[in-house]
C-alpha cells in the first residue's frame, strides 16, 4: 500500500498529464507493490483536483465488464472512473484528436438515473426501476500512461482510461425494449469493423450499474439522481487515428457518430 504523500504524487503527475495532453511512464514499474486499493485512491484525489479546477461530475463509466477483457487484464471484477461534464459529447460532432492520447472506440449503452441508488445491495430490478432511460454511446478511451505494460492497476489509477463519451439516438424506456439484445455496428470510414450485442455486459447492461452502485458503498459513495452511467463494453476497443469518422449503428436506437480532427 502506498501512502498519502506518493498517492498525492501520482494524481498530480496524471492532473499535469492532462492538462499537457501527454503521457506518463508506468505507475506499477515506478510503485513496486502498488494495489487497486491504492489505484482508486489515485484516481479519487485525481477526480478532487479536477473539480477543484472547476470540472463537474455527471456521471462514471464501467470498464472490463466482458470474461475476454477481465481474462486479459488478469482481474476478476469491472473497474470504473468518473465523468465530468466536459468529457460528454452530442452525436455528430467534431472531436479534437489532439485532446487525448491512444484513442479507442468502446460501444455502450448509457443509462441515465431517475432515482439515486445506494449500495451495498442493489439489485438488477433496483436499476431498471431507477433508470429514467437508456441511450446509445460511443466511449472514447484515452491514457496518460504508456500503454505497453500497461496493467490494471495503471488504468484504474487514470481513471479507468475514461477520455469523453459521444451520446446519441434514440433514448428508451427499460420496458419499451429487451436490453439485452439490443446490438450495434460499429463503422470506420464506412467498413464494419466491429459488432456485438448488450448481453456481452454481464449478461444484462443493468448489472453493471448493480454492480457499480455496490462497488461505490465500499468507498462510501453513491450515484445520484441525474447522473449518466456508461454500463461497459460489447464491443472490443477500435483504435482511431486523425481524420477517422466512427459510426455505430444501433438499429431501431439510431446511430451515433463523430469524426476525429
Amino acid at each position: 500500500m502506498l501512502d498519502q504523500t506518493r498517492i498525492d504524487a501520482i494524481a498530480d503527475e496524471l492532473v499535469a498529464a492532462h492538462h499537457d495532453r501527454s503521457t506518463v511512464p508506468l505507475l506499477t514499474a515506478r510503485n513496486p507493490g502498488m494495489t487497486v486499493d491504492d489505484a482508486y485512491a489515485v484516481q479519487s484525489v485525481w477526480a478532487k483536483r479536477r473539480q477543484a479546477d472547476g470540472a463537474r461530475l455527471v456521471g462514471r463509466k464501467i470498464g472490463l465488464t466482458s470474461k475476454v477483457m477481465q481474462v486479459a487484464t488478469g482481474i476478476t471484477e469491472p473497474d470504473y472512473g468518473v465523468i465530468f461534464d466536459d468529457m460528454v459529447v452530442e452525436s455528430g460532432a467534431s472531436v479534437e484528436f489532439d485532446r487525448f492520447s491512444n484513442v479507442r472506440i468502446e460501444v455502450e449503452l448509457a443509462f441515465v438515473l431517475a432515482k439515486p441508488l445506494q449500495g451495498p445491495d442493489v439489485t438488477i430490478f433496483d436499476v431498471l426501476d431507477a433508470t429514467a432511460y437508456v441511450v446509445p454511446a460511443l466511449e472514447i478511451l484515452n491514457s496518460h500512461i504508456e500503454m505497453q505494460g500497461r496493467t490494471i492497476v495503471d488504468t484504474i489509477s487514470d481513471n479507468a482510461a475514461m477520455g469523453a463519451m459521444v451520446v446519441g439516438g434514440r433514448p428508451v424506456k427499460v420496458d419499451d425494449v429487451d436490453l439485452r439484445w439490443i446490438s450495434a455496428l460499429l463503422y470506420r470510414n464506412q467498413t464494419i469493423e466491429e459488432s456485438g450485442v448488450a448481453a456481452a455486459v454481464l449478461g444484462h447492461p443493468a448489472m453493471g450499474v448493480a454492480w457499480l452502485a455496490n462497488k461505490l458503498a465500499q468507498h462510501d459513495q453513491s450515484l445520484e439522481a441525474g447522473e449518466i452511467i456508461l454500463a461497459g463494453s460489447f464491443t472490443r476497443p477500435m483504435w482511431v487515428e486523425r481524420g477517422d469518422t466512427v459510426h455505430a449503428d444501433y438499429g431501431q436506437l439510431g446511430a451515433v457518430t463523430c469524426r476525429f480532427e
